[in-house]
């Protein structure tokens, strides 16, 4: 009877141990099922309000503003604008159109041009939500050139591959109908070898004033061509101009230098209404809208200052939304411009 009482006992153990075993399992399973449900739910919370934003070049102003936009309108819970680092403001229409998680870019207006043929109804495809600031045309020229014809055949620097004078400044030039010889190194060095005489012109597309002409050294008669606002521009471009306040060592108290600007502007893919990207850069709008008085303090790029939030931008359509935030009541009376 013992052994049995004793065998009986040792089954009743082993039972116990082993459901017990089962329960610690059952909680372990439980418990890992519980914390891979709470990491889906913060991956889901994360992802939910983020906005891809391609900026530029990581030396270039445009990722600067990218991040300065992400600094501002973002907050936890609703809205994660992500600046990208991409290859340029003028490339970032292949990324909105093409690269997945993108959805806004700054970039310039006449990038589209190069879009038409090879993607019809490019202005349907996109939108805008900020017209950012002006990248005014500087053409500057050594003393013996005199007029645009002057730079015929002429060796002229457009700045490295990638920025906005890179691109736009060839573009600008062959509707100037101008055939010169281009240069594609650094604006810094174009400049020195410029004072040489090894070059005839520099051109920069950017918004003014430029560092370089304000605090440079110049002889006599180095100066900026004039480049005349008409037709041939009226579909990306503004008309702008170069005064004394701008430069005032290399431009006369009375002078005004008419010249071409190119929006620089903050764009959108143009997704369908209603769907879950459209609701995120309708959130985007909101944030950047009703909190842009705090871009333009101290702090921040002064191109903040420029910005007015009715501009309109040539060829392109605002993002309805953008619209809808600026016909609202209480639009009319936030800092729309400075």
């Amino acid at each position: 009877m013992s052994l049995i009482k004793a065998s009986s006992t040792i089954a009743l153990t082993l039972l116990g141990l082993q459901m017990a075993a089962h329960a610690q399992s059952s909680q372990r399973r439980e418990a890992v099922a519980a914390a891979v449900k709470a990491e889906a739910a913060v991956k889901e919370r994360t992802n939910a309000w983020t906005v891809g934003l391609a900026g530029g070049l990581i030396e270039g102003a445009p990722l600067r503003l990218a991040a300065e936009i992400a600094r501002v309108v973002n907050e936890e819970g609703k809205l994660h604008v992500l600046p990208i680092v991409t290859r340029g403001a003028t490339e970032n229409v292949n990324a909105l159109l093409y690269l997945r998680g993108v959805d806004a870019a700054i970039i310039n207006t006449d990038v589209l041009d190069e879009y038409k043929a090879q993607v019809p109804f490019i202005e349907r495809r996109l939108v805008y939500l900020l017209n950012l600031f002006p990248s005014e045309l500087h053409i500057f020229v050594r003393p013996e050139i005199r007029s645009l014809d002057d730079l015929k055949d002429k060796k002229v620097n457009f700045n490295t591959q990638g920025t906005a004078a890179a691109y736009s400044g060839p573009l600008i030039f062959s509707r100037l109908g101008l055939s010169v010889e281009k240069m594609f190194i650094p604006h810094q060095l174009a400049l020195e070898q410029m004072k040489r005489g090894e070059l005839s012109a520099v051109v920069f597309v950017t918004s003014k004033p430029v560092d370089a002409f304000v605090k440079g050294r110049w002889e006599p008669g180095f100066k900026f061509l004039a480049v005349e606002y008409d037709a041939k521009f009226e579909d990306y471009y503004l008309p702008s101009s170069i005064d004394a306040t701008d430069y005032p060592s290399l431009v006369q108290k009375d002078e005004r230098v008419a010249t071409i600007a190119v929006p620089t502007i903050l764009a959108a893919y143009n997704w369908p209404q209603r769907s879950d990207r459209y609701r995120r850069v309708e959130r985007l709008v909101d944030h950047l809208f009703s909190r842009v008085d705090q871009l333009q303090v101290r702090g921040f790029d002064p191109k903040w200052k420029q910005v007015n939030l009715r501009a309109n931008v040539p060829s392109l359509g605002r993002f309805r939304p953008a619209q809808e935030w600026l016909d609202r009541p209480q639009a009319g009376t936030a800092r729309l411009s400075r």
